[in-house]
């Protein structure tokens, strides 16, 4: 009788193991998607389309739409120069324009001491403004109370100066 105990014993041992071992390596990871917050006005498709591209590169997005964003800029230090047509927030950072998602990766890797990160105006073939048209060139801006410097510059949607 003893060794029919020890016997179901150790198989409910077995049993628990590979039970608590399923659950440990089949649960899901942790989320590693940071939420990027972004303000935009309700009528724009750029700013939807730009939504998208942080979509597909993994990031969380929550879209408000407001009617004027100065308040939103105003609030996250976005210097008039650098505004663009929508108004990101993620993990203490402004993110205004179409700041391409690598970007946003590279700034929450690096952390450095910045308000955040721009690309002022609406540059043909940068995330969100994809047309047929030859893409511009342009610079994201990392911006603080300091002032303002080059973080990186594209042409559409690549990347031509490493930084």
């Amino acid at each position: 009788m003893s060794r029919i105990l020890f016997a179901g014993a150790g198989g409910m041992l077995v049993i628990a193991a590979v039970v608590v071992g399923w659950m440990l390596f089949s649960a899901p990871s942790p989320a590693s998607a940071q939420t990027v917050t972004v303000h935009k006005t309700p009528w724009c498709g750029c700013c939807t389309a730009w939504v998208d591209h942080l979509r597909d590169n993994g990031f969380d997005v929550v879209v408000k739409e407001e009617e004027d964003l100065r308040p939103v800029r105003t609030r996250l230090g976005v210097p008039d120069p650098l505004m663009s047509c929508h108004t990101g927030e993620v993990d203490g950072y402004a993110v205004e324009g179409h700041v391409p998602a690598r970007e946003i990766r590279r700034l929450l890797r690096e952390r450095p001491d910045a308000t955040g990160l721009s690309v002022p105006g609406m540059p043909q073939g940068s995330p969100g403004m994809e047309t047929p048209n030859p893409p511009d060139r342009y610079n994201v801006v990392l911006f603080s109370e300091e002032g303002a410097r080059t973080y990186a510059t594209y042409e559409g949607g690549e990347q031509v100066v490493e930084p």
